[in-house]
């Protein structure tokens, strides 16, 4: 397993100090610049494995808290997301029972 520790390609030689937030693999195409014909291709070459997956949630998380959380002076912005995620996360959780009630007679 490697939870808690660096990426396999992370040389601290090469990147100097390690910074969470960052992908150390090799560069690929970014999404928004793949073609339609090559994504089947691009699909194939993501590592789809539990580490990977972890790894770019972990990584998105850092990317996140040090634009907005971890900095001088916090502001609204992290605290707003995370009304707007709860928000969202409830009215999926309720929409079963929500979704019929605007067939009431009394609106």
């Amino acid at each position: 397993m490697s939870y808690g520790r660096y990426p396999r390609e992370y040389n601290p030689k090469v990147h100097g100090p390690y910074m969470p937030g960052r992908y150390y693999g090799k560069p690929d195409t970014p999404f928004g610049q793949v073609k339609l014909g090559d994504l089947g291709a691009w699909i194939g070459r993501r590592n789809k494995g539990v580490d990977s997956i972890w790894g770019s949630i972990h990584r998105g998380y850092w990317r996140w808290a040090s634009k907005n959380l971890h900095v001088r002076t916090t502001g609204f912005v992290p605290f707003g997301q995370a009304c707007m995620a709860l928000s969202a996360f409830y009215f999926v959780l309720m929409y079963g029972e929500r979704k019929y009630h605007r067939h009431c007679k009394y609106h």
